[in-house]
């Protein structure tokens, strides 16, 4: 049997950082977890593991050595060109939540034909992730 774990994270606004993360994920605040200083948030279904933000005074100085990939465009096998528009509408969806786009990250299929593979982001925090 599993561990059920949460991802504990630091941050300077929890109550954002809750906010960002349960509009990406489709996750919901967790009830009975209303601190100024800490937020929660929790997958509805039950499935994935929760993720927490405590208060601290610093700023975020140096990459990520852990982030989320959010796998937006399902499993393989895929219809290339669909992927890239599930890929680009998840990353203007999260741009209008407060996210910043990096780059886009592309590759070439077996055919040479140019694929986008992932869009790497930052969250109000400044935090990296990717959307693939």
């Amino acid at each position: 049997m599993a561990t059920h774990w949460t991802l504990g994270c630091d941050a300077q606004d929890p109550q954002r950082q809750a906010t960002f993360w349960a509009a990406a994920l489709g996750y919901v605040r967790e009830p009975g977890f209303e601190e100024p200083d800490a937020a929660s948030i929790i997958d509805p279904d039950g499935v994935g593991p929760a993720i927490g933000w405590l208060r601290v005074p610093e700023a975020k100085t140096a990459k990520n050595r852990l982030h989320l990939d959010l796998r937006v465009a399902g499993e393989p096998p895929w219809d290339w060109p669909a992927r890239a528009e599930l890929i680009r509408a998840k990353v203007e969806e999260l741009q209008g939540l407060g996210a910043r786009a990096v780059r886009e990250e592309v590759y070439a299929d077996e055919g040479g034909r140019t694929i986008l593979g992932h869009v790497v982001m930052h969250d109000p925090e400044g935090n990296e992730f990717c959307v693939a």
